[in-house]
């Protein structure tokens, strides 16, 4: 399969966006059958929904709380942090929608309370989290992560939550434990993309995740619960979703209602779909291009209207380069 292109440095804004990139991945499930037409963004709303400065939190039917949390400290960057407005309307979340700004639109009604986040499987002391329990069991933290979508776009969220490390070693997992497994609550009545398979992007649901052992445990790991102070909106995850900074946004499922720590490698939703461009480890890295796109550089999104992105070299691991001990010997374009 060629590659849609491969960006030469330095780029104009009008040359390469990362819009095209998700139209690139949409007309691929489209040649699969598994997107209808009504469920394709027109030239002019898809353009709009990117570069315009539209105003869907005025139309934001769901209620957040504010949340008390130790401000970040070690866990941060000064790099210029993606405005709240578009963290909540410029979404991949195929359960409410295929198009960026569905999730937004159609998950306004979603319930998050109550929630039932289970750890079960390979560990000594299963464990049943209530939405209370999200909440209040552990001490909060923000953590301040750049986001990079496999899509070659980026952002960089102060997220709220706590080491998903603290909650595994409550649970005590096994020696025999080698990995994590997750999954998505599955509720096609308040998620409608998970109806059918020709209007969820093609994906069999409930959506599923997973992690090393090591990947899980590492500080970085973490699960939110919100951010910029407040919980989660239902499109970016409510009420728990998992934050892996150095990997593509896909592994960072959302709406978790189970953790299950096992001994065999878990399945993964796009892996699934499509194993030949999505792989269990899914590590940010600019030298391993997407079959259809180059993944050298991404598209910053720092704020609204035509100057909204910024182009900016990829980094690898993200840029967060402690985790490199977790792969030594592994490699990473086999294992990609």
């Amino acid at each position: 399969m060629s590659k849609l292109f491969k960006p030469s440095r330095p780029e104009k804004e009008h040359q390469v966006t990362d819009e095209n990139i998700y139209k690139n991945r949409r007309t691929f499930l489209k040649s699969l059958g598994f997107i209808g037409a009504t469920a394709a963004l027109t030239p002019q709303a898809s353009a709009f929904n990117f570069f315009g400065d539209d105003d869907e939190t005025s139309k934001s039917t769901f209620h957040t709380q504010d949340l008390s949390f130790a401000p970040a400290t070690q866990y941060k960057t000064s790099e210029t942090q993606t405005p709240y407005k578009k963290v909540i309307t410029y979404n991949n979340f195929y359960e409410f929608g295929t198009s960026k700004d569905e999730p937004a639109k159609s998950s306004q009604a979603f319930k998050v309370d109550p929630w039932s986040l289970t750890i079960e499987g390979l560990v000594e002391k299963p464990i049943k989290l209530s939405y209370d329990d999200l909440l209040k069991r552990f001490p909060l933290e923000e953590r301040i992560y750049r986001l990079r979508c496999v899509e070659a776009w980026s952002m960089v969220i102060p997220w709220i939550g706590f080491e998903l490390g603290q909650l595994l070693q409550q649970a005590k997992p096994l020696s025999s434990a080698k990995y994590v497994a997750f999954e998505t609550l599955y509720d096609p009545k308040q998620m409608p993309g998970q109806k059918s398979r020709f209007i969820g992007g093609g994906l069999d649901y409930p959506y599923v995740e997973g992690l090393t052992i090591e990947e899980a445990t590492h500080p970085l790991t973490l699960l939110s619960v919100g951010l910029y102070g407040k919980t989660l909106m239902p499109q970016n995850g409510a009420p728990i979703r998992l934050v892996v900074p150095w990997k593509y946004g896909f592994k960072n499922i959302k709406s978790i209602v189970r953790i299950k720590l096992t001994d065999q490698q878990p399945p993964n939703t796009w892996n699934l779909l499509a194993p030949h461009e999505y792989g269990f480890y899914a590590n940010v890295n600019p030298n391993v291009d997407h079959p259809r796109w180059s993944q050298a550089t991404e598209r910053r999104i720092v704020g609204g209207g035509l100057l909204s992105t910024q182009r900016i070299d990829t980094r690898m691991f993200n840029g967060y380069d402690e985790v490199a001990s977790l792969y030594k010997g592994l490699d990473l374009r086999k294992n990609f």
